[in-house]
C-alpha cells in the first residue's frame, strides 16, 4: 500500500494565536501517527513562481490514514484554534 503525504502551505496572520494551533495540531499528529517531514523552515524557490511562506509536510501510511487525521476530533480542535490566525491551503497526495 502506498504511503500518503499531507502538504500544507500556511500564511500565518496572527503568530501569537497560531502557537495554540501548533500545540493542538501536534497532539493530533501524534494521535494519528503522522511523521513530520517538514514543519516550517526556510524555503528557497528553485523554479517557478510558487513561494510558500510556511510549508508543512506530513507522512502517513495511507491516504485513508491522512484523511482520518484531517477528519479527527483532535485536528478539528486545532482547526478551530487556527481560525483567524492563518490561511491554510492543504492537499493529500499519494506517495510511492
Amino acid at each position: 500500500m502506498p504511503s500518503a503525504y499531507i502538504l500544507a502551505n500556511v500564511t500565518v496572520t496572527n503568530p501569537e494565536q497560531y502557537e495554540e494551533y501548533k500545540k493542538l495540531s501536534s497532539i493530533a499528529m501524534k494521535a494519528h501517527g503522522a511523521e513530520v517531514c517538514v514543519r516550517g523552515g526556510q524555503v528557497e524557490v528553485l523554479e517557478g513562481d510558487w513561494s510558500p511562506s510556511r510549508l508543512v509536510i506530513l507522512k502517513f501510511p495511507s491516504v485513508a490514514a491522512a484523511k482520518a487525521f484531517n477528519d479527527s476530533v483532535e485536528y478539528d480542535a486545532a482547526r478551530k484554534a487556527r481560525q483567524g490566525a492563518a490561511v491554510m491551503r492543504m492537499i493529500v497526495v499519494e506517495g510511492v
